[in-house]
């Protein structure tokens, strides 16, 4: 059936519904975690050589050894735990909201009401139990550490809800990539993110606090800032801190979070998940692996699944939820 252009709305936004804080990072040891102290960035003045790729002109060894004698020099941030500390804290908090079925922008009556409908029996149908639960491993899992999680001997995920009594997961018992076996910790921490989304539960915030033994004095790592327009001369590395505390943003941990996409066309190849957006963009890979010529990015399937039309199949749409949930702009412009 053809998608009719006057029933999907030029205007539409949904608000995010997992709502993240920055992780703030502090230095402590694994015996004694009640002595931490939060970690500062240092900054460093190194002398780098030259290694990146050169052009043909440049390969002659004259015009190189030209080139190495002018020596690399930067200023750059790091951050490292102090020489007695041999276990990175990790810790943010977590906010899951309710309302999926009510956009926060939508200047399509018809499409509104749509939706609505689609949204609600999506809700009877599935609960949010797959989105929930994959959610609730990548918490498990400690994927939002990122690069601080490579490497490390242990970690371990403190998960308090609601001020509740904590609960501990052994991050390297839970895998990144396959989200189909749980265990009764993480379906509990499942069931809860599940009916905040439904708003069974007016209120969840979720505080994670990961702890990985990485070692004495171990360099660890914040997110790293972008900044534009550097002068020559400037800092070439700048992280991110807040109120002088090494920090990761949001937005970061946010994309850990909804790294859960293991339903888009390549992934029996790739045996890797991505993080859900509308054209699965991994941007460090430089690809979109959800193309509309494909017809399985957001935009084509939520296009006939908000109408009422039937996708082929549930993970269809349990991934057009998990944008929704994702939150973003998605309308149509009325131009050509």
């Amino acid at each position: 059936m053809a998608k009719n252009e006057k029933a999907v709305a030029s205007v539409l936004a949904f608000e995010k519904k997992l709502v993240p804080s920055d992780g703030y990072f502090y230095g402590t040891t694994w015996e004694n975690r009640t002595e931490q102290s939060a970690l500062k960035l240092i900054e460093k003045s190194v002398r780098g050589t030259i290694s990146n790729r050169l052009k043909a002109a440049d390969a002659d060894p004259l015009k190189l050894d030209a080139k190495v004698e002018n020596a690399n020099l930067q200023i750059v941030d790091a951050c490292a735990l102090a020489e007695h500390q041999d276990t990175l804290k990790v810790a943010f908090t977590l906010k899951v909201l309710g309302g999926i079925e009510q956009p926060s922008a939508c200047n399509n009556e018809t499409f509104l009401n749509s939706y609505k409908e689609v949204a609600k029996n999506y809700i009877q149908t599935h609960g949010f139990a797959e989105l929930a639960k994959r959610y609730a491993l990548n918490i498990a899992n400690a994927r939002f550490l990122w690069r601080n999680r490579v490497g490390a001997e242990k970690i371990e995920v403190v998960v308090t809800v609601n001020d509740q009594e904590s609960v501990t997961f052994n991050a390297f018992d839970y895998k990144l990539h396959d989200f189909d076996s749980v265990d009764a910790k993480v379906q509990n921490l499942a069931d809860q993110i599940a009916q905040a989304f439904k708003g069974e539960l007016p209120y969840l915030l979720i505080k994670v606090e990961a702890y990985a033994l990485v070692g004495k004095a171990q360099e660890v790592y914040p997110s790293e800032e972008l900044v534009l327009d550097k002068g020559k001369g400037d800092k070439s590395k700048i992280l991110y801190q807040v109120n002088s505390v090494a920090a990761m943003h949001s937005q970061k941990i946010g994309n850990a979070l909804r790294t859960i996409d293991t339903w888009y066309p390549e992934f029996e190849e790739q045996k890797s998940a991505i993080a859900i957006e509308p054209y699965g963009a991994v941007t460090n890979l430089g690809k979109a692996y959800r193309t509309p010529k494909a017809k399985q990015d957001f935009f084509s399937l939520f296009d006939k699944y908000a109408l009422g039309e039937s996708l082929e199949n549930t993970e269809q749409e349990h991934y057009v939820m998990a944008v929704l949930v994702r939150g973003g702009v998605f309308g149509q412009s009325s131009k050509d």
